[in-house]
């Protein structure tokens, strides 16, 4: 498909292909779920129970995962961790029968009370493959934990800190790193060959977001899409060229902002600039004017990212993509 087809279609309602699936193990008991793209989960298998890094987008999903689990471990899965609230990461999360506890950061939950159920409208609309058996969803995922700043999580012997890394993707954004194993499950906050998502972003602050996650010298990380990195080169390579997008991106908004241009004439630009560096990265279509409409309004001044609904997304994409 060639770009310019790509952005008649709204979103990614042309993507129909699936992708296929990996279940990698990094560590001991530390699995990975990657799909050429697709968003990431991963398995964390304890000395008595297992826990989940993201949910899924339905139960029927979810319940594929816990066949992958039960194909290496019959322990119960007692925990399911959010990395953030989009619906794509939490709405599987019933998938997961024996779950007790449901973990979350405050701010995550906060943004689920004040955005949860417009964001599962649009992402349902915007993508609806990932959403397959969308009719068993049986609602939205409340957290059963919360915390703030940091927890620990023993499982047995297994140390598992949980942490709010900061703002960045979302102002939720979540991570688990495991020190011993020195693996971390950065969530959306670092992609590989994947286009960052920024319609919920602080472009701002998610630089020094990624440095905190640099500063633990993961010596493996899952980003929220891509392949797991599993080398150093791998791992700088996918915090640095999330990084890089991120400037570029909110360096058209800033100078378009500050010379006075509109939305569509800034969009325009970081689409000249962007696709030749970034276009071959998957979702960079689907992204960009979402991107690029938060990039303006943090440029302007909007310091809490406003809400996208399917009708405000169906407005934005008709100005910007006609």
């Amino acid at each position: 498909m060639s770009p310019t087809t790509a952005t008649r279609t709204f979103a990614s309602q042309a993507d129909l292909a699936d992708k296929k699936e990996t279940f990698t193990e990094l560590a001991d008991g530390v699995f990975a779920l990657t799909a050429e793209g697709d968003p990431n989960s991963g398995v964390i298998i304890g000395d008595d129970s297992v826990m989940v890094i993201d949910a899924r987008a339905t139960p029927v999903m979810a319940k594929e995962l816990v066949a992958r689990i039960r194909a290496v471990t019959d322990k119960p899965i007692r925990h399911v961790l959010l990395t953030h609230y989009h619906a794509v990461r939490v709405l599987g999360a019933s998938g997961f029968e024996e779950r007790v506890n449901v973990i979350a950061s405050d701010v995550a939950r906060d943004m689920i009370v004040e955005r949860g159920a417009q964001d599962m409208a649009s992402e349902i609309e915007r993508f609806p493959r990932l959403f397959r058996a969308r009719e068993t969803i049986p609602g939205l995922t409340w957290p059963t934990v919360t915390f703030k700043g940091e927890m620990t999580l023993w499982m047995g012997s297994r140390e598992v800190r949980i942490i709010h890394a900061g703002r960045g993707h979302t102002r939720g954004d979540t991570i688990a790193w495991l020190p011993k194993e020195k693996v971390l499950f950065a969530g959306d906050l670092v992609e590989y060959g994947a286009t960052p998502y920024c319609g919920d972003a602080h472009f701002r602050d998610w630089p020094a977001t990624l440095d905190r996650l640099e500063a633990l010298r993961p010596e493996k990380l899952v980003p929220g899409r891509g392949d797991a990195l599993t080398t150093p080169e791998k791992i700088k390579a996918g915090i640095g060229e999330t990084r890089a997008f991120l400037k570029d991106v909110f360096a058209v908004a800033e100078a378009g902002v500050k010379a006075g241009q509109d939305l569509k004439t800034v969009y325009a630009e970081a689409m000249r600039q962007l696709r030749p560096k970034y276009g071959h990265w998957v979702i960079f279509d689907h992204c960009m004017p979402f991107d690029v409409s938060r990039a303006y309004d943090e440029a302007q001044g909007i310091d809490n990212p406003r809400i996208w609904t399917a009708e405000r997304d169906r407005e934005m994409w008709q100005a910007l993509e006609g």
